[in-house]
């Protein structure tokens, strides 16, 4: 079990372009639909939590999920499956393609890449979007909560805070009221 986690992690490492928020919708069918480690909803609790935590996301919730299925060992051999390939990669760019940086074919090929990374992205939004079933008013705080990022100089860990905060006092009353 600890190989093929160390495997998966390393695939999605090795053939995910554009970082963490890329790696979000590659991780969710590795984990959720094909191999069915975790479920769902835990698996949106995972990346709530890995935005939340200190460091890359992709790393983040690798961690979670190997802690999830074998503890330490897990969230070790996760992690490492996930940065290693990264790791490998940006040395060798280091070590070989920084001196064909200026090559015309090298930057094309960096442009190319930019609009997938973007359509990566925007899928795992709306994958996310499409398994939460927000409606309502939590779609109301959702687009109300990105045009405060987008066009305020308001920290997001400010938002997250008063979300975290209103949905504990909310939830917290409502179930009182039972």
């Amino acid at each position: 079990m600890l190989f093929d986690m160390f495997k998966t992690f390393f695939k999605i490492g090795a053939f995910t372009i554009g970082g963490g928020y890329a790696m979000i919708p590659i991780i969710q069918e590795e984990i959720v639909e094909k191999k069915k480690w975790v479920e769902e909803d835990e698996f949106l609790d995972i990346i709530a939590i890995s935005q939340g935590s200190p460091g890359p996301i992709a790393i983040n919730a690798s961690i979670f999920v190997g802690y999830t299925l074998k503890g330490i060992r897990g969230a070790l051999i996760c992690m490492l499956g996930t940065a290693l390939p990264s790791f490998l990669i940006i040395l060798l760019i280091a070590t070989v393609f920084f001196q064909y940086r200026n090559n015309p074919i090298i930057e094309k090929v960096f442009l190319g890449i930019r609009p997938a990374v973007v359509a990566l992205i925007a899928s795992a939004v709306y994958k996310m979007y499409k398994s939460t079933q927000t409606k309502g008013f939590r779609l109301l705080i959702g687009i109300i909560s990105m045009l405060i990022i987008l066009f305020t100089n308001i920290s997001p860990v400010y938002l997250i805070l008063i979300g975290g905060i209103g949905a504990m006092l909310y939830y917290g009353k409502k179930g009182k009221n039972k």
